[in-house]
């Protein structure tokens, strides 16, 4: 990881907490694996089995974020399950109790499971999350394809329309 410009990472206080390294003091990647492996460093990801017996248990709420059109080819995770369905790019807003737009279950405790496809913008995502201080955020390693094949429950695919 390096830091961009020419300062130097600063921890400043703010509302509470400490913030570190933000603007354009805030660190930079060398690529797309960097970051991910620096996400990846603040989550204790689980695997598909670990976060069905969670979420059956109700210790766990899972998250999919995956995009409508991703959910409608590859299948979801069983209704009875009771996933919620909110797609990456309001995941934020819809989690973080203190924002207007903040779903009802939004809690800073919540044990929050989220699942992409295949494990990797679910664990950036999940890393936002524990950032905006929903500490006990994670993700499934191997994402809604480890799901499958492990041979958890799913939604049947739907048939696609005759042409």
């Amino acid at each position: 990881m390096t830091t961009r410009g020419e300062g130097q990472l600063v921890t400043v206080r703010g509302e509470g907490q400490l913030l570190t390294a933000r603007g354009w003091d805030a660190p930079g990647y060398d690529g797309t694996d960097d970051l991910l492996s620096d996400s990846r460093s603040r989550l204790t990801r689980v695997s598909a089995r670990a976060a069905y017996q969670e979420v059956l248990w109700e210790r766990a709420i899972l998250v999919d974020i995956r995009p409508q059109k991703q959910r409608d080819e590859q299948g979801e995770v069983h209704p009875g399950l009771a996933p919620v369905l909110i797609e990456r790019n309001v995941l934020e807003w819809r989690l973080d109790p203190r924002h207007p737009s903040s779903l009802p279950i939004a809690d800073l405790s919540l044990r929050v499971i989220l699942v992409c496809q295949e494990g990797y913008a679910s664990s950036l995502a999940a890393d936002v999350l524990v950032r905006l201080g929903v500490h006990r955020a994670t993700d499934i390693i191997g994402g809604f394809t480890a799901w499958l094949a492990a041979g958890l429950p799913r939604s049947r695919l739907m048939p696609e329309p005759e042409r």
